[in-house]
């Protein structure tokens, strides 16, 4: 299920959520209507919460079917509600806006290159797949520049060749270059996603839902 949507007037739902195949991280001050849409397209659970007392969510976390990777700065309250659904752990890293620099599925995670081997141990070990540095258009943002599910990969259309077959090797899922929201390139910023369904930004267009739909094997 695909659908399009905005979180009180904003497009860039990325930025604010971030989604597994068992739950979906959501801010307390998104609507009713828009917690129960979320839900009903990625067909789990949505839980209400902050990190370092934003709305950024989906900036700052980032998680897959084994853990939840948060911003060391994240306050016991704020993640006792997804520890219900998954564990949680706090990044040791001044990179911590891990929801930016992380990009995974239950298969592998493609990480910012400044991750250093102890932050990269860290990381496989808690998510418990192969992890691999890299870039998307040379640059090291890879979370929100994809969206990656355990279906496919849709990712910067400036993305090098080299790029993505990192993105294959280590992800072990297709990948497909695309857009959203009207030709924002910073895919990972505009969509909700896992197997079972999306959310892109209200401004995208038809094309660019389809690439979409297409990459992550929604149809």
């Amino acid at each position: 299920m695909l659908r399009k949507l905005d979180l009180l007037g904003n497009p860039f739902l990325g930025v604010f959520c971030r989604a597994s195949e068992q739950a979906v991280a959501i801010p307390y001050a998104a609507p009713e209507d828009f917690e129960a849409q979320v839900a009903e397209a990625l067909g789990c659970a949505a839980v209400r919460m902050s990190v370092d007392s934003t709305d950024l969510i989906g900036s700052l976390l980032c998680m897959n079917s084994a853990c939840a990777i948060v911003s060391q700065f994240a306050y016991d309250r704020e993640i006792e509600a997804l520890a219900k659904h998954v564990d949680v752990v706090r990044i040791p890293h001044k990179l911590n806006a891990v929801g930016n620099n992380i990009l995974l599925n239950d298969k592998g995670a493609v990480v910012h290159p400044d991750y250093g081997e102890t932050t990269v141990n860290f990381l496989a070990s808690n998510l418990n797949v192969d992890v691999e540095r890299g870039t998307l258009s040379d640059m090291g943002t890879v979370g929100s520049a994809a969206i990656a599910t355990n279906r496919g990969v849709v990712c910067h259309p400036r993305a090098t060749p080299q790029e993505i077959d990192v993105l294959k090797k280590v992800l072990q899922v297709p990948v497909t270059i695309g857009t959203a929201n009207y030709g924002a390139a910073q895919v990972g910023a505009c969509v909700i996603a896992n197997s079972k369904g999306a959310l892109v930004g209200f401004r995208s267009t038809p094309i660019e839902i389809g690439r979409i739909e297409e990459g992550l094997y929604l149809y």
